[in-house]
């Protein structure tokens, strides 16, 4: 079977999971939404993100279907230039936390020797240490640019990747196929490549859900802590950080980033325990 061929196989089957529950459904339209707005919502903004067009706050009317925000701008223009950030970082971070957390585990839980403890009471010390805090001193330290935002939210999911990642291998590491790929005397890295990771895949797929939603989490938080994503750039969490001086005045500069990061978040953790569902009940027919 190609690469290709295998790589739609799974597609379909990820998305057959998720559309056969009704909450699948609903997060799956919620993410589309979202995911939608984040990417092409520039394109259907009435004015420029940055441009002052009138009075600091004010409520809806005049031509701004969502008001002004502190200083003037269209809110609506932000909202649908704003989810462009907070998608892109949080998509990346998640991406990097698995290549980096993932090999981790699958290192661990595979070697049979001292390797495994050292990795994990390495990974365990992050654990020690609350999230917020670690990106807190690492944004404060080396600045607020998006390089530091990923690197830092990267090292935040870790230890939960790798120690997922670890169990799942543990798992399979013993099965009769793998251990007929070793009697074959095939690399570790063959094995691990073409034994163990395809056969882990859907505890990762489930598990990714699950991360980057609290890569979104994480981010917002501190573009809304004001230490992250810096203005004027549009950013749904900095928005809402932003507007909290015009609240009484017009209290959908703040309501409407808000409420597209809960579609976001929302809808992925609809999806990924939907599929988590799906999996458990095809696992236990099997």
């Amino acid at each position: 079977m190609s690469v290709a061929l295998a790589s739609r196989l799974r597609s379909r089957r990820f998305l057959g999971g998720i559309l056969r529950t009704n909450g699948g459904r609903v997060g799956f339209g919620l993410f589309v939404i979202a995911v939608g707005i984040a990417i092409f919502g520039r394109y259907f903004a009435p004015y420029s993100p940055l441009d002052t067009l009138g009075i600091p706050g004010a409520a809806p009317g005049n031509g701004h279907l969502l008001g002004l925000d502190f200083i003037g701008r269209d809110v609506l223009s932000r909202a649908l230039y704003g989810g462009r950030s907070t998608l892109f970082l949080a998509g990346l971070a998640t991406l990097i936390t698995y290549l980096i957390g993932g090999t981790i585990g699958l290192v661990a839980g595979f070697s049979d020797t001292v390797l495994d403890p050292i990795l994990m009471r390495s990974i365990d010390v992050l654990l020690t240490v609350p999230a917020l805090l670690v990106i807190l001193l690492l944004v404060t330290a080396f600045g607020g640019g998006s390089f530091v935002l990923i690197a830092a939210t990267s090292l935040v999911l870790l230890p939960g990747v790798a120690r997922i990642v670890r169990s799942a291998t543990m798992g399979v590491a013993t099965r009769g196929y793998v251990e007929a790929a070793i009697a074959r005397g095939d690399s570790t890295h063959a094995i691990l490549r073409r034994e163990v990771l395809p056969n882990i895949s859907g505890v990762i797929t489930a598990d990714l859900g699950l991360r980057f939603s609290w890569g979104i989490i994480l981010i917002a938080s501190v573009n809304f802590l004001g230490i992250g994503i810096q203005p004027p750039t549009p950013d749904w969490g900095l928005m809402v950080s932003e507007n909290r001086v015009v609240l009484a005045s017009n209290p959908l500069a703040i309501i409407a980033p808000a409420v597209l990061l809960g579609v976001l978040i929302v809808g992925v953790n609809l999806m990924s325990d939907a599929y988590a569902r799906q999996r458990d009940r095809s696992e236990g027919h099997q």
